[in-house]
């Protein structure tokens, strides 16, 4: 008969192989470079993919809303999206949300990149780049210019937008009701890196604090680059979890600034105007109407 002490060493030893293989082949690298590159054995046994979601008919909805959602970076809960943003001497599977999205652009991996959140103008590259740099001449290369001089490369100054930059991430989705399973649930289905507008940033006389969605990606589909990037955990660095874990799991912050309703879906502030407390009152006022509708449901 098993008693607690083999109880317990079982536990310890089935925590220690976890430990060891969460480090990725950290304790059996022969030198520097093995380090995060898994075995033959180890990736045959592994199923590191995202976990699919469940087919839902239209049929087990039986109530649903849409939201918009403002998640703000400066917040401690939210800093695990925002860093690092010095990537000189961090391994290549820790990278910002922003860096990780524009990653998974620029590779053709993500391409369901809209202009809209209701994604109704598909993004090219070339809409993506513009909206993320911008080339000023300087005055002084004006002048060489109009002096008749052709090459001024060093009197132009490129201006880029980076991970640092991004102040807040806005997130569509939807909750519902499933009937079938009798529980109140959220869909992720959409997400956009908001920064200041590049052709506004660093230039006096104007309005610095118009953050700007920069583009809005479809989150299904960013669902596999999003899973191989991981985040620092905090409270034990051998268990990493990857944004889509962090994502699906709500392990964030946020505040509704949209819903979806008759007035053509406006925003709070659109009709809470001049007053920061009241519109998030109005937020949290939504965020538990959603909250009790699941209550709602079992009352007879």
């Amino acid at each position: 008969m098993i008693n607690k002490k083999h109880i317990g060493i079982f536990i310890l030893a089935f925590l220690l192989f976890n430990s060891i293989y969460a480090q990725s082949n950290l304790l059996n690298a022969q030198n520097p470079s093995d380090i995060g590159v898994k075995t033959a054995e180890q990736l045959a046994v592994d199923n590191d993919k995202p976990l699919e979601y469940g087919y839902i008919d239209d049929r087990d909805i039986l109530w649903s809303k849409v939201v918009w959602e403002y998640i703000d970076l400066n917040e401690r809960i939210n800093l695990p999206m925002y860093y690092p943003i010095d990537t000189t001497s961090i391994s290549g599977n820790r990278r910002s949300l922003f860096d990780t999205l524009l990653k998974g652009i620029k590779s053709d991996v993500i391409t369901e990149v809209y202009d809209d959140d209701y994604f109704t103008a598909k993004m090219t590259k070339a809409e993506i780049n513009r909206k993320l740099y911008r080339i000023d001449t300087t005055e002084a290369g004006i002048d060489e210019l109009n002096a008749g001089a052709t090459n001024i490369d060093e009197y132009i100054d490129k201006i880029n937008l980076t991970s640092q930059d991004i102040e807040g991430i806005k997130i569509k989705g939807l909750w519902y009701f499933d009937k079938r399973q009798g529980e109140l649930k959220y869909r992720l289905l959409a997400i956009a890196p908001v920064a200041p507008d590049i052709q506004t940033m660093g230039r006096e006389n104007f309005n610095l604090n118009e953050q700007l969605a920069l583009f809005w990606v479809w989150f299904p589909d960013a669902r596999n680059t999003l899973h191989e990037m991981k985040v620092f955990n905090q409270k034990n660095s051998a268990y990493p979890i990857s944004f889509d874990h962090l994502l699906n799991a709500r392990r964030f912050n946020s505040i509704i600034y949209r819903e979806e309703n008759i007035y053509g879906n406006r925003d709070v502030a659109q009709y809470v105007k001049g007053n920061a407390l009241f519109q998030v009152l109005e937020s949290n006022k939504i965020k538990e109407g959603i909250r009790n509708k699941e209550l709602d449901m079992w009352n007879y």
